[in-house]
């Protein structure tokens, strides 16, 4: 049927100016239950099962629920998994655009770091950097130096940068509402040799699970491959650290992580137009971390990478 979008009186206007598509839309008043007129509509069309998106937060959940007794509710999920999993050419260039913005950002910010610079400083350049070419500001940024780059989130406080510290920045921005999620880590100064070690092993990691993400193969393979070749350096095994504690990767298009993901447990078979990050990330507790983070693309030929992962060490941009 015709779609239906309900919204506040007040927004109206607002509203009007930025549809582009015909829809009925119905009001209600500030003192006026916006969950009734979902009721409403269900019952115009005569539906007795109401899916919802999971995002929505349970608080709209249980007024719809009580503003509609009898209805069945149920998750959405397979609806709009199935429409926001298969990107179209269009949605993946938007999405090219906001990986090379963020990957421009990248490469600036390394061009600033000092002895003594705060996060917060590469944080807010970063986010400048996005906004000069376009993009809507960082929609976050994770710098971590040192010991934080072993924590996957980071740890809180403003640290400073020293001489061979590992440096993790994980940063992403958005064009038109798709997102970008890029991760470079590498060391301020002469890295040491088992810094080398571990980033080469976390190199051939993201490399290997790239060669797997085959079309018709299903998502937890590309985990694998990945996990099979630290299990082989004596990492892991499974989330164990030293060793990878996530997933390899996730979906990523209008939300920074939506379905599919690839992790032990989907079997989601990979497909023509999947978008991907491709992220397998080491860990040694309580000293330092190394993520490469770059995202791929699936065609009818296999996967292609939406920018090209860091090339070394110490030399992360080439």
């Amino acid at each position: 049927g015709d779609p239906v979008m309900i919204a506040p009186y007040f927004e109206l206007g607002s509203l009007q100016a930025e549809l582009v598509i015909e829809v009925e839309i119905r009001l209600w008043q500030e003192d006026e239950s916006p969950t009734a007129l979902v009721a409403d509509a269900c019952r115009a069309w005569g539906a007795t099962t109401l899916a919802i998106d999971p995002a929505l937060p349970f608080l709209f959940v249980d007024r719809i629920a009580k503003s509609a007794p009898g209805m069945a509710l149920t998750s959405g999920a397979p609806a709009i998994d199935g429409c926001r999993m298969h990107k179209s050419p269009a949605e993946i260039a938007l999405m090219q655009q906001a990986k090379s913005m963020t990957l421009e950002a990248h490469r600036r910010a390394a061009l600033i770091l000092r002895e003594g610079i705060r996060a917060s400083e590469v944080i807010r350049f970063i986010g400048d950097a996005h906004r000069a070419m376009g993009g809507q500001g960082s929609t976050f940024c994770m710098v971590q130096f040192g010991r934080g780059s072993a924590f996957p989130h980071g740890l809180p406080g403003d640290p400073e940068l020293r001489e061979g510290d590992m440096v993790l920045i994980d940063t992403g921005t958005t064009v038109h509402g798709y997102h970008s999620d890029i991760t470079r880590s590498y060391v301020f100064g002469t890295p040491n040799d088992e810094q080398r070690r571990i980033w080469d092993l976390e190199k051939a990691a993201q490399a290997a699970a790239f060669d797997a993400a085959r079309p018709g193969a299903p998502c937890e393979s590309v985990d694998a491959a990945a996990r099979r070749v630290l299990e082989a350096a004596g990492l892991g095994p499974d989330y164990a650290l030293p060793g990878l504690p996530h997933r390899t990767g996730h979906g990523i298009g209008l939300s920074i992580h939506e379905p599919a993901y690839l992790v032990r447990g989907d079997t989601t078979p990979l497909a023509t137009g999947m978008c991907f990050s491709n992220e397998p990330m080491i860990v040694i507790p309580d000293r330092f971390g190394i993520r490469l983070e770059d995202h791929f693309y699936m065609t009818d030929d296999g996967p292609r990478w939406f920018t090209q992962p860091q090339p070394a060490i110490d030399a992360p941009f080439g």
